[in-house]
């Protein structure tokens, strides 16, 4: 219970720290949520997103997964994405995965892990299309490196793919995706300039006629 109890001090540090900087400061977090960012990243404990890049809460909305990832049929994902391109009028999508990620790594792999293994396919799928490209990589590690790469400019691609961000540019609104990793051994962000604004970035077969 130490560790639980050890939560609510440095929650009341929080509290502290920022009532110091402006006694209204939780007064006017509540009122509103104008955020310009959404971030899509991955659920590892060593990658925040508020601290990495210096945000404030109510800066960036978040949303975290096993390997930062857009599946089709993540409902919960699209709902997300949604929420923050129709309501919150966020302006940038960034997708954030890291080096040394746990679910890229494993899906690497041909251990079974259970139901995850259902989750991890999508990563391997991502292997499969740059199969050629990855075995000739002797060096594990930089092969490993590369497809934590690979796996965010896919997921890149799976954002703009989707109805609700190609509806959004249809409409003239300001939104641009971004595919970002993280390297955790020195703390830096790398732009792997993917970034779209528009519909050009999407290959035909995933372009809707939006009315």
């Amino acid at each position: 219970m130490k560790d639980i109890e050890k939560l609510f001090e440095n929650n009341k540090k929080f509290v502290q720290h920022w009532l110091d900087r402006d006694e209204n400061y939780f007064k006017k977090l509540a009122q509103l949520q104008e955020p310009k960012f959404l971030w899509i990243g991955c659920a590892d404990s060593r990658v925040p997103a508020n601290e990495i890049t210096g945000l404030d809460p109510g800066e960036v909305f978040v949303h975290r997964n096993i390997a930062n990832m857009v599946v089709h049929t993540d409902i919960n994902c699209l709902s997300v994405i949604q929420y923050a391109v129709k309501v919150l009028k966020v302006e940038h999508i960034l997708v954030v995965g890291h080096y040394g990620c746990g679910g890229v790594k494993a899906a690497m792999g041909q251990h079974n892990f259970g139901l995850i293994d259902n989750w991890l396919r999508n990563i391997k799928d991502v292997y499969r299309m740059h199969e050629d490209e990855l075995n000739g990589i002797e060096d594990e590690e930089t092969r490993f490196r590369l497809l934590c790469e690979m796996n965010i400019k896919e997921q890149v691609l799976n954002v703009c793919n989707t109805s609700i961000v190609q509806k959004a540019w249809k409409e003239g609104q300001k939104l641009s995706v971004h595919g970002w990793v993280f390297d955790v051994a020195d703390g830096i962000l790398h732009d792997l300039e993917v970034s779209a604004s528009d519909i050009s970035h999407i290959n035909t077969i995933y372009q809707y006629k939006i009315k």
